[in-house]
């Protein structure tokens, strides 16, 4: 069973960068599909950002596309996501998620990934 934890959630002003970490456990981590979505408040989770390894190619939800850069660094079991130029619109609770065995839907679907993270909260105010 793999575990995922997120951490570097927090509170910043419309403009401001974040990163947010997900340590991840599982002795195959550099074959996962690693992603993060989130939810906000009253919203369905929705597909935020994910990578791909080997390769590396990333996908980005549009809204995002620019600001948020997806990093994967697989000696360390470890995922990232830099924030930049965050909106209102960007709070959320923040999740993690692998892919880490055959699994269905596309890239961007909930159902994709059997693995989630708890979820940290991302506050942006105006």
């Amino acid at each position: 069973q793999v575990q995922l934890v997120e951490s570097g959630g927090g509170l910043v002003q419309a403009g401001g960068s974040l990163s947010l970490s997900c340590a991840a456990s599982g002795r195959t981590f550099s074959s996962y599909v690693l992603g993060w979505f989130r939810q906000a408040p009253g919203k369905a989770r929705k597909f935020v950002t994910a990578v791909i390894w080997p390769g590396g190619s990333t996908y980005y939800e549009d809204s995002v596309k620019g600001r948020f850069t997806i990093t994967r660094d697989n000696a360390k079991k470890m995922l990232s996501l830099q924030m930049n130029s965050l909106q209102p619109e960007d709070t959320a609770v923040y999740y993690c998620a692998a892919k880490t065995k055959t699994t269905y839907g596309t890239i961007n679907s909930g159902t994709y990934y059997d693995a989630w993270g708890q979820g940290t909260q991302i506050t942006v105010s105006s």
